[in-house]
């Protein structure tokens, strides 16, 4: 159920929703040709072997919807497109698509909004909303995809909203786009960013997905992280990274850290070498690896990002001390491909 007690066709999988449509007097092998359509954004009008019937229960008893692209901005640099899309309430949020030699990859939002308060991040300045349901989740790929005509292989979750602040949808959604009857993107070409829900992170440990955990650390101590981040507040970076080096002693899988670098907050050469440390003291026998990101501009905030020289030598002084670092590759940097920024601008104007 959604909203205001719709059924989400897009949150079921296939078995649901043919055991839902013979519930409903359908034959069950209509569920399939309904799900393939639904998987191409195709409209009801459109399923050209489906009876009216069912396409006009679909419409009238139940949600089955693609985001309307509200704005769509693409890289003149590099053809990063970032979608403004807007949901079945009205409300708006981001996607971005990137592309790779490997392929595209989309970066996803799980929230209208998010409440956890990142002091760099635009996604939250105007609190959350709602959850997304992990149909809408899966319907920006489906909706990029047939808006850009091409097949995306690659997801990120770390648009728009706190993925384990939505744990259960999150799941869902994983669960649904690695399918093989869905959109069947591997799990090992998928990302789950978060900036440290503890008890969740010793949940997905045991969901046995395969998929890859990242964490938005962005700060080596408590004092820093806590200014920056209020969930430090309620779990430090001791119940962090004690829960990150469980999850790798359960699951075997490396975790990728996320540190953004704010000038004059935590990007010094002694940060740099403190960050070393911390990492080396929890993950112990885990590979390392530390993704620098210059803090986006933001207009309601203040912080500058580290400058070019600067983020060289953070990034080389990790090297040095046996963590492996790379700074992200700004993409859509003509169009302000971060998260969070048109979809402020939507509401400060509405």
């Amino acid at each position: 159920m959604i909203g205001d007690g719709m059924t989400d066709l897009l949150s079921m999988t296939l078995s649901e929703l043919e055991e839902y449509l013979v519930l409903n007097g359908e034959k069950k092998f209509r569920a399939k040709q309904l799900y393939q359509w639904m998987l191409k954004g195709e409209k009801t009008e459109n399923m050209t072997n489906i009876p009216k019937s069912l396409g006009e229960f679909v419409n009238k008893e139940n949600l089955y919807y693609i985001p309307e692209i509200e704005r769509k901005l693409v890289s003149k640099i590099d053809g990063t497109v970032k979608y403004l899309f807007k949901m079945y309430d009205g409300q708006m949020i981001e996607s971005v698509v990137m592309s790779y030699e490997h392929g595209y990859t989309i970066c996803v939002s799980c929230q209208c909004g998010c409440r956890m308060g990142c002091k760099f991040c635009a996604s939250t300045i105007a609190g959350k909303v709602r959850d997304l349901s992990a149909g809408e989740i899966l319907s920006q790929i489906i909706a990029a995809q047939k808006d850009l005509g091409i097949r995306i292989s690659n997801v990120v979750m770390m648009g728009i909203g706190e993925p384990f602040d939505n744990y259960d949808n999150t799941l869902r959604f994983l669960r649904l786009v690695t399918s093989p009857d869905g959109l069947n993107i591997g799990a090992r070409h998928i990302s789950v960013s978060t900036c440290g829900v503890v008890d969740k992170i010793y949940k997905l440990a045991e969901e046995n997905l395969g998929i890859t955990l990242s964490i938005s650390l962005h700060a080596y101590d408590d004092s820093v992280r806590s200014s920056i981040m209020p969930v430090n507040n309620k779990w430090n970076v001791d119940r962090l990274l004690t829960a990150c080096s469980d999850y790798f002693k359960t699951t075997g899988r490396r975790i990728s850290f996320e540190y953004t670098l704010i000038a004059g907050v935590n990007d010094s050469e002694e940060a740099a070498v403190s960050l070393s440390r911390v990492l080396k003291k929890y993950m112990k026998t885990m590979p390392l690896h530390v993704n620098l990101i210059p803090v986006n501009n933001v207009e309601e905030r203040d912080f500058r990002a580290t400058g070019k020289n600067a983020a060289i030598k953070f990034m080389q002084t990790l090297n040095q001390n046996g963590v492996n670092a790379t700074i992200r590759r700004k993409l859509g940097s003509d169009i302000n491909a971060s998260c969070g920024q048109l979809r402020r601008e939507e509401t400060k104007n509405s």
